[in-house]
């Protein structure tokens, strides 16, 4: 397929009273579009997570990624240094799951205020603590697609509630969910990946779980010497195809 001309600019989404900074990125074409909604890393929409929304709008869809740290830290963004992961980690710990659940509702009542977008059901995409983010808000009635990425803690933890795991919000689930893991990843041990798989198994979760062999954590990043690329092409093939079938 072509890549379509694209527009991309910085908006605000209104949360009550958080201004979210996010980045919008839409085909140049008159139309109505699927939306989806790209969820960082721990570094910010930073450059990686802005190619990744441009990627989606020249595929057809209207893409926007909202600052998920806006209440922690307005305008991070960083690279992949030690000191960077440490850090992300640190704003990660301090994030809450209904603030986080908030943030994309606002950010899906936004989507679905453009005119051009499709109100047929949203899409959303994350990596890394986005993975996670993605698997908490796949609860959300409009989200019919999920890519979860890397996304570590799902089995056994859910962000500022001490003693749960967003694993046990899986029966809940709206739509369908593609989880992708690699499994040289040492940050998600096996039996995480399995603990999610049975969950999804158990509660007849339409979804597909991948385990790409010599693929590490952050895979998919070609900006993280962990890039996989046979991984990373195979994954986004996966993804258009999800997205593709039910949005």
């Amino acid at each position: 397929m072509t890549a379509l001309d694209i527009k991309t600019e910085a908006i605000i989404i209104n949360n009550n009273d958080l201004k979210i900074d996010a980045y919008l990125a839409q085909p140049q074409q008159d139309g109505q579009f699927p939306a989806v909604i790209v969820v960082q890393e721990i570094f910010g929409v930073n450059d990686h997570i802005r190619d990744v929304t441009r990627r989606f709008a020249q595929a057809g869809y209207i893409a926007v990624a909202p600052a998920i740290y806006q209440r922690l830290a307005p305008g991070f963004e960083t690279g992949y240094t030690a000191e960077a992961v440490d850090i992300g980690r640190k704003y990660k710990n301090q994030t809450k799951a209904s603030e986080l659940l908030s943030d994309i509702k606002a950010t899906i009542d936004y989507l679905y205020r453009l005119p051009q977008v499709k109100k047929t059901g949203i899409g959303t995409i994350g990596f890394c603590f986005g993975g996670h983010v993605v698997s908490l808000v796949s609860t959300l009635p409009e989200i019919k697609a999920t890519a979860s990425f890397y996304g570590a803690g799902i089995a056994n933890w859910k962000p500022g509630e001490e003693g749960q795991a967003t694993v046990e919000c899986t029966p809940d689930i709206t739509g369908k969910l593609s989880a992708f893991f690699g499994k040289e990843d040492a940050s998600i041990p096996t039996e995480q990946v399995d603990i999610i798989e049975t969950a999804l198994k158990d509660n007849n979760i339409p979804h597909q779980v991948f385990r790409y062999p010599g693929a590490e954590h952050g895979f998919f990043c070609d900006q993280r010497g962990s890039y996989n690329e046979e991984a990373a092409k195979d994954a986004w093939s996966k993804v258009l195809k999800l997205f593709g079938t039910q949005l």
